[in-house]
């Protein structure tokens, strides 16, 4: 199960910690959205106080209004992918293949000019859970506490939901062949190894090989926790980045 993970970096290293609550408290009421208080986001997630702090600056940093709408989130998630590459940059975002246990092997190859828009759409629908149309901190910090320090069934869940895309309880064919599609979009029109034609068409037919347990063309959640546990490279790769921060 592939996946990678831009981390916070640059300024919000190198900026000095606050000393003080009430600075922190300051720096919170200076934008059009404020957060809930870090005592609530530290009881919600799986980050200490001083852990939220710096993800608040770094998301601030991108986005002064405290929110995110879909263009603005795909121009930010656009920067790890201008070359199909990875960029250390200030905004925590999930990129390739979040928890995808059909195409963990993606990640061994070399990616040239890639499109992430189609992907970037499908994880901001993911990341905007109450469906608002545009990401807040909250909603940005409690999907990053699943991704990096939720438990498995968590984790498993909320890669679920992102496959999910009509949110109806089911993965079909079609939703997975669009997520998939989507990820060769942002790994690049070239890659090396050469990516045959049909390698979406092949990843798919797979998944629900393996998902798939009762073959009635629709993979359930539970049939989606139960695969993947099942699988030991998945299972590995759930834990790489739970202490990314």
């Amino acid at each position: 199960m592939g996946a990678v993970v831009g981390t916070l970096t640059m300024q919000t290293k190198q900026r000095r910690p606050s000393t003080d609550k009430a600075d922190d408290d300051l720096e919170m009421t200076m934008v059009c959205h404020r957060p809930e208080g870090l005592d609530q986001l530290e009881a919600q997630t799986n980050f200490s106080k001083r852990e939220l702090q710096v993800l608040y600056r770094g998301f601030k940093n991108e986005c002064p209004s405290g929110v995110v709408n879909e263009d603005t989130f795909k121009q930010i998630y656009s920067q790890f992918f201008p070359h199909g590459g990875e960029r250390s940059v200030l905004f925590v975002c999930v990129c390739v293949c979040v928890c995808a246990p059909s195409t963990c092997a993606l990640i061994n190859m070399v990616f040239l000019p890639a499109d992430a828009s189609t992907y970037a759409h499908y994880l901001f629908n993911a990341f905007d859970s109450a469906h608002t149309g545009s990401i807040k901190f909250e909603d940005f910090v409690t999907a990053l506490s699943i991704l990096l320090r939720g438990s498995v069934q968590e984790k498993l869940q909320w890669t679920f939901n992102l496959y999910d895309i009509n949110r109806d309880g089911y993965i079909n064919k079609e939703e997975m062949t669009d997520i998939v599609r989507a990820i060769y979009d942002m790994m690049g029109k070239y890659t090396y190894p050469v990516l045959k034609t049909d390698a979406p068409k092949q990843h798919v037919d797979a998944f629900f090989q393996k998902m798939d347990k009762n073959r009635d063309g629709v993979v359930t959640l539970d049939e989606f926790i139960l695969s993947c546990q099942e699988d030991e490279n998945i299972m590995r790769s759930l834990q790489l980045f739970e202490n990314v921060i």
